[in-house]
């Protein structure tokens, strides 16, 4: 949607992964009953059996490299995915990919943002928009970690009443200020008023109100962003929200 350009791209190494090899090897076993995650294995049949690691369930924890008596299994990096920086309309973006099953760690997201620093110092930006990802694990710890103002978006469900009050509570813990934005609010009113209730009674800043927009949704199928160019009263609602943001941002 943002139509953005990789200007850089490099490899992210994330946790290590056992190798064997193969010459040292005596496949005596030993690792094998050792290893709680199942990851090494004898294969083969008969005389051919030899010990083998699943890469894919190998945890990096590095107990059979540190019992092998033979010193045959070496600990390497393992490359999980990709990080990039691009240029967008809206200016630069540092974004990453995980390879398909790979684990998406606070480690992860904590790399990206040092290199948001480093892309905003160099570009004399005074602002970072760090994205997070929904839930309360190690990933959105990483993703709270150092803002200013956390916003929390949120749907008027009865799990998003729930989900809300989980990451209001995580906030709450490293002391970050708050605020709320609730989206497509007008599918239940009553929900949404209790939601605002709730936030306003935890002393959470209430910016607003996203309606639900067909002309939203169906602008985002065709990967456009809204602009004042469309008719869209989700686009006024998050104009209106955006300056609100803004004046509590400049809130000491």
């Amino acid at each position: 949607m943002f139509k953005h350009k990789v200007v850089h791209r490099e490899k992210f190494v994330g946790s290590k992964v056992a190798v064997i090899d193969g010459p040292k090897c005596t496949n005596c076993g030993k690792c094998v009953p050792l290893c709680r995650f199942a990851a090494i294995k004898k294969i083969g049949s008969h005389n051919l059996r030899k010990v083998a690691v699943d890469e894919g369930c190998c945890e990096g924890c590095g107990l059979c490299f540190r019992i092998c008596p033979s010193k045959a299994i070496r600990m390497v990096d393992r490359h999980v995915g990709e990080w990039f920086v691009s240029d967008t309309p809206f200016g630069k973006m540092v974004h990453a990919l995980l390879e398909p099953g790979a684990e998406n760690s606070g480690r992860l997201v904590a790399m990206v943002k040092q290199k948001a620093r480093m892309v905003a110092k160099d570009q004399g930006a005074d602002m970072i928009l760090v994205d997070g990802p929904p839930g309360i694990g190690c990933s959105v710890i990483s993703s709270l970690s150092g803002a200013n103002v956390v916003v929390v978006v949120t749907e008027p469900t009865q799990s998003g009443l729930s989900d809300m009050k989980r990451v209001l509570e995580l906030a709450d813990g490293f002391r970050l200020r708050t605020a709320l934005v609730t989206n497509k609010a007008d599918i239940n009113n009553e929900i949404t008023d209790m939601i605002e209730a709730y936030a306003r009674e935890a002393g959470v800043e209430v910016l607003g109100r996203i309606p639900y927009d067909e002309i939203l949704a169906k602008t985002m199928a065709q990967g456009r962003t809204v602009d004042k160019s469309v008719a869209s009263p989700a686009m006024l609602a998050m104009a209106m929200i955006h300056g609100s943001l803004t004046a509590l941002l400049e809130q000491k």
